[in-house]
């Protein structure tokens, strides 16, 4: 399992880098100034507001509500434990962090601008701790302290993994940064990893806090069923869509998120057998549901903290620039469901290599 885990994982790294390169060179185009270190971009302008366009990008949102809420209403409401723990001192060193980082990250003569530009690594430290903190004392367990290597394993990836998401919106320019300085590529990508390697853990911590809730520990739906040629199929769109995305960027912006997930879990169902997924041919959707709403709550956090810092980042989507929540335009914030799926799919292939077993369910075994 182990292997197999890892060679799935760089598979999956290495057909969603090359696939945009590959698919702008049959094209004809140039693609050399894609293969740059460390991937970056600039602002470029996008096609203007469209309300067909806006209406029609709503249309998954609706969808992705009803899903939530037809699941919730369903579940068996659980019996809610009273917690027998306190909140342990590491989950309050934690909120010490996030109270300290933000106020001067968002504060100016405090500290020196240097020092303000890395407020993000110290900030999303203090919710992982915070977040394993909750599920600890909520359930006597938490991935920091009952699943330690493989959550101490997820930063690396987390690092590599944003990686990809940087390399692929070179193709698409949706997003860009201001406020930070580098002497050269190296300490620009020393600089970016650092957060980027919190990606992950956040969202895994967040997934543990949020499936001890009574409404969430059951969430039921009409099963569907894995098939081989689903997952083929899913192989071919993603590939696809990365294959086209350098060539229509303002068509195909959404593969950015979208593609990376039909990879991998197609990979995972034609290389492992099985994928995180599986548990849908039951009628169990947590295992989608949880992670794609903790994206959903890391976004939130993610957009908020970005906008009063001096390093930051800013949108530039086609079609859809309006209707700001902080800096991030309002239908903006779809791309963090499917993309919390791809995390747990990450997250599970790491759970394979380094434990030799699935990461859901997420509890100790």
């Amino acid at each position: 399992m182990r292997l197999r885990a890892i060679s799935v994982l760089m598979f999956a790294a290495a057909i969603i880098w090359a696939a945009p390169l590959l698919g702008l060179a049959a094209a004809g185009h140039p693609f050399l100034s894609y293969l740059g270190f460390a991937p970056r971009t600039q602002f470029v302008p996008h096609s203007s507001f469209e309300w067909s366009a806006f209406v029609t990008l709503s249309l998954p949102v609706a969808g992705a509500l009803a899903l939530y809420w037809v699941a919730i209403a369903n579940a068996r409401r659980a019996a809610a434990a009273r917690p027998e723990r306190r909140f342990p001192w590491w989950g309050w060193l934690g909120l010490g962090l996030i109270a300290a980082s933000w106020f001067f990250a968002w504060h100016d003569g405090f500290v020196p601008p240097e020092w303000r530009r890395h407020g993000f690594t110290p900030l999303w430290l203090g919710y992982i701790l915070v977040m394993n903190g909750l599920a600890f004392r909520h359930a006597g367990w938490a991935p920091l302290t009952h699943r330690t290597g493989w959550f101490l394993a997820l930063f690396p990836v987390s690092g590599g993994f944003w990686w990809l998401f940087e390399h692929l919106n070179q193709f698409v320019d949706n997003w860009y940064y201001s406020g930070i300085e580098a002497s050269g590529d190296w300490d620009y990508f020393i600089q970016a990893t650092l957060p980027f390697s919190t990606v992950i853990p956040a969202v895994a911590s967040t997934w543990a806090w949020l499936s001890h809730f009574p409404r969430l520990h059951t969430l039921r739906l009409p099963a569907i069923g894995g098939h081989v040629a689903l997952a083929w199929f899913a192989l071919a769109g993603g590939l696809l869509a990365l294959l086209c995305i350098g060539i229509w960027p303002d068509t195909l912006f959404p593969a950015l998120w979208l593609a990376p997930l039909l990879i991998l879990c197609a990979l995972q169902q034609l290389l492992l057998g099985e994928t995180l997924l599986r548990s849908l041919q039951h009628g169990d959707w947590r295992p989608l549901l949880q992670p794609a709403l903790a994206a959903l709550i890391c976004g939130l956090l993610w957009e908020l903290w970005n906008f009063g810092s001096l390093a930051k980042w800013h949108y530039s989507i086609p079609y859809v620039q309006r209707y700001y929540l902080f800096e991030m335009p309002l239908l903006g914030y779809v791309g963090y469901l499917p993309f919390g799926i791809a995390c747990a799919l990450a997250m599970d292939l790491v759970a394979r290599s380094i434990e030799r077993r699935p990461v859901w369910p997420l509890d100790p075994q």
